[in-house]
């Protein structure tokens, strides 16, 4: 998991050889002006969401983690809590994936909150256990699925 500041995402772009092209694309946007939904910037190895959440609490939050892509979370209208947990430490260990939505939930509360604030983001690995989405309000936020 890495959390800072967009100023500094270009920093990660050796991380994936598709984040230059995703960085490309949020210094190229307003953010705060994309509209929900989906855009595809490589087919279904890059793409954006743009999704406006609803409130939820630390118990409502169910951590999770995903096999195929790496999240970059970025929060526009408000801060949003997320979770924390390495995936080998996601209980229980068995957890059905869902191929589909590429996409495995575990029971119980994260071990680490932090707090992402509208002009920072969070980068989820594979190996990242996340519970994403803690905010009393729910927030408009921009969701880059990156091919792992």
């Amino acid at each position: 998991m890495i959390v800072d500041t967009l100023e500094n995402l270009e920093k990660y772009t050796s991380l994936n050889p598709l984040f230059a092209q995703a960085v490309e694309f949020l210094k190229s946007q307003y953010l705060q002006n994309l509209e929900i939904g989906k855009t595809e910037l490589k087919g279904k190895d890059l793409f954006v969401n743009v999704a406006q959440t609803k409130p939820k609490t630390k118990e409502e939050a169910k951590l999770e983690t995903h096999n195929d892509y790496i999240d970059i979370q970025i929060p526009l209208s408000g801060i949003e809590v997320m979770g924390y947990t390495p995936a080998k430490a996601c209980i229980p260990a068995d957890a059905l994936y869902n191929a589909e939505k590429d996409i495995t939930f575990f029971e119980g509360l994260a071990e680490t909150y932090v707090e992402v604030k509208p002009g920072m983001f969070a980068i989820f690995f594979p190996q990242d256990g996340h519970a994403p989405g803690v905010t009393p309000d729910g927030v408009k936020k921009v969701i880059v699925k990156v091919k792992a």
